[in-house]
């Protein structure tokens, strides 16, 4: 007799979480600068802690995490943000690979960093949607091993520079 497979409770949660991310930044334009803002800053750490609980990690599978956002959709949520967050949507950012190439300041911007986050949480729920559970896990397995290589970080930055946007005085941000 085979043993079920079952997503762990830790699995669930992040798939939560990241429905509730593409549902923030789907309806962002429904909310004030402020109030995204807020809930960037509350989302973003329990995004990070519950991909950190995934326990699957996993780097070679024969299955993939579907890229079913598209390009235009992307941009639009890219945009929106962009809109929102001006003046201070360019930030500069040292842990980005090119730096240590550098000898400038590289800019980045946080709705490109949120969109990519977006990007990878959409994706995610696209691909375990109607999969069966060991195909799941895989996937969810696959996302915490993109989570260690790209799309923590720029969690991770994005919310330093959520956090600096946030609760910097506006005079002061601006002379990053």
């Amino acid at each position: 007799m085979t043993e079920e497979v079952k997503l762990s409770p830790n699995d669930i949660a992040f798939v939560a979480l990241a429905v509730e991310y593409c549902n923030r930044l789907d309806n962002a334009f429904n909310e004030t600068r402020t109030a995204f803002i807020s809930s960037m800053l509350k989302l973003l750490p329990r995004l990070y802690i519950s991909a950190t609980d995934i326990q699957l990690d996993i780097a070679y599978s024969d299955y993939e995490i579907d890229p079913a956002l598209d390009e235009d959709t992307y941009n639009a949520v890219r945009d929106n943000l962009q809109q929102m967050l001006e003046p201070d949507d360019v930030y500069l950012e040292v842990f980005v690979a090119d730096m240590k190439y550098s000898d400038t300041p590289i800019a980045v911007t946080i709705s490109e960093n949120l969109a990519d986050i977006y990007q990878e949480m959409f994706n995610i729920v696209a691909s375990v949607k109607d999969k069966p559970t060991f195909e799941q896990r895989e996937l969810i397995g696959i996302c915490k091993n993109n989570f260690k290589e790209y799309w923590g970080q720029t969690l991770c930055n994005v919310l330093r520079a959520l956090h600096n946007v946030n609760f910097a005085p506006a005079d002061n941000y601006n002379n990053y």
